[in-house]
């Protein structure tokens, strides 16, 4: 997906894309640091979401771009945006209005799975 950008070109040489040419962007809340969701962007993406202050991504199942909220009315407006050092991942810090999850839910990590930890990585107190 070659898709002409105005992102500024020392941001785009330091992004490492999957085979899409996407980079993962974690969604965390400004106020509460709680992680919300998980989306991902393309250079065009990450520029509109650098430029409009509003969370802008690539639905790979619409293979569209879009800017949460537009539908849903659950805007992101965005904090702040920071590159891990790797350069294969985004941490966007938003002000939430609504809910994040398209589900309605508050966030999209709400199905807990079950974890077995091995008695020899649980601290003393808990043996």
């Amino acid at each position: 997906m070659a898709v002409k950008t105005d992102l500024d070109p020392a941001i785009a040489a330091r992004l490492k894309r999957n085979p899409d040419g996407l980079v993962a962007a974690i969604v965390r809340a400004h106020d509460s640091g709680d992680v919300l969701m998980l989306a991902w962007m393309d250079d065009e993406a990450l520029h509109r979401t650098l430029t409009s202050g509003r969370a802008t991504y690539w639905s790979r199942s619409r293979q569209e771009y879009w800017v949460k909220g537009a539908t849903s009315g659950h805007f992101q407006y965005v904090k702040s945006v920071a590159l891990d050092c790797d350069g294969d991942a985004l941490l966007v810090t938003v002000e939430q209005v609504g809910a994040a999850c398209h589900t309605g839910a508050p966030n999209c990590f709400f199905d807990e799975l079950p974890v077995s930890t091995p008695a020899a990585f649980k601290p003393a107190e808990e043996l």
